[in-house]
């Protein structure tokens, strides 16, 4: 009986001397617990609605003096202080689309980037992953098919800047700005998400002034971005994907305008 309380006693003293022992090994791990979580927020990427970095290396397609490198109708592109000019006018009209295509180079996954202004009479666009037709008697020399960023002097959604169009194709507009979507097999377009609105739309686009431009594309995955803002993520099905192609820039048909590109810039070319 008294070895049995002794013991006792003896238990309560190391408890009572461990404890705070224990008590601040706790403290302890929970502080470097969260110094360890408060890194990894510090450290974490940067919002995946945010244009990446521009990566190092980026190729310059646009010399910034005449279109060496580049094929179109002469009448109406032209270099114009520093950018690249598509110009339409009564007296020279654009006889259907037009395009101003990039010579001897194939795009496949790449990021794109340059900047762009234009008028508000008509559209324009940036092609990528194309393809030049010459078969068909086409409407002139320089027609391209294939995924378009659309170029619009507009800041009311959907006709905007930013969303993809299948040029010379069935699918018309493929994924509007502000969704994040996928095409299936069966050519059936789901939209996942919104990420973003007719007012962060309005507050993002420069109206009148030059805009930056980035398009990424991995694989069958595609990105467009506006001002250093993801405005458009869009995924084709495996049998619809445009895997590779030409890149080019277009002057539409119809009423007069004019429309200028500079700065432009890729990654990763193939």
């Amino acid at each position: 009986m008294f070895s049995t309380i002794r013991s006792m006693a003896l238990g309560t003293v190391f408890a009572m001397l461990v404890a705070p022992t224990v008590h601040a090994q706790v403290k302890d791990r929970a502080a470097r617990a969260e110094q360890t979580a408060s890194k990894v927020r510090t450290e974490a990427p940067a919002d995946s609605r945010t244009a990446p970095p521009e990566p190092p290396r980026m190729k310059s397609l646009f010399n910034g003096k005449n279109l060496n490198g580049w094929n179109g109708d002469p009448r109406l592109w032209s270099v114009r202080d520093g950018a690249i000019r598509g110009e339409t006018t009564p007296e020279k009209p654009a006889r259907g689309n037009t395009f101003l295509i990039l010579q001897d180079v194939i795009l496949k996954d790449f990021d794109l980037r340059l900047s762009f202004r234009c008028s508000d009479a008509n559209n324009s666009g940036i092609q990528y992953r194309s393809r030049h037709i010459t078969e068909g008697n086409p409407r002139n020399d320089w027609v391209v098919r294939g995924y378009q960023h659309e170029i619009r002097n507009s800041e009311t959604l959907p006709s905007v800047s930013g969303f993809i169009y299948d040029e010379g194709g069935k699918r018309g507009r493929i994924c509007l700005v502000g969704e994040r979507a996928v095409w299936d097999a069966d050519a059936r377009k789901k939209v996942l998400e919104h990420i973003i609105d007719q007012e962060n739309f309005k507050d993002l686009f420069k109206v009148d002034e030059w805009n930056e431009v980035v398009i990424r594309a991995e694989g069958n995955r595609i990105r467009h971005y506006l001002n250093g803002r993801l405005i458009l993520d869009f995924t084709d099905a495996p049998g619809l994907a445009m895997e590779r192609g030409i890149m080019a820039l277009q002057l539409h048909a119809g009423a007069p305008m004019w429309v200028e590109f500079k700065n432009i810039r890729i990654n990763e070319v193939e």
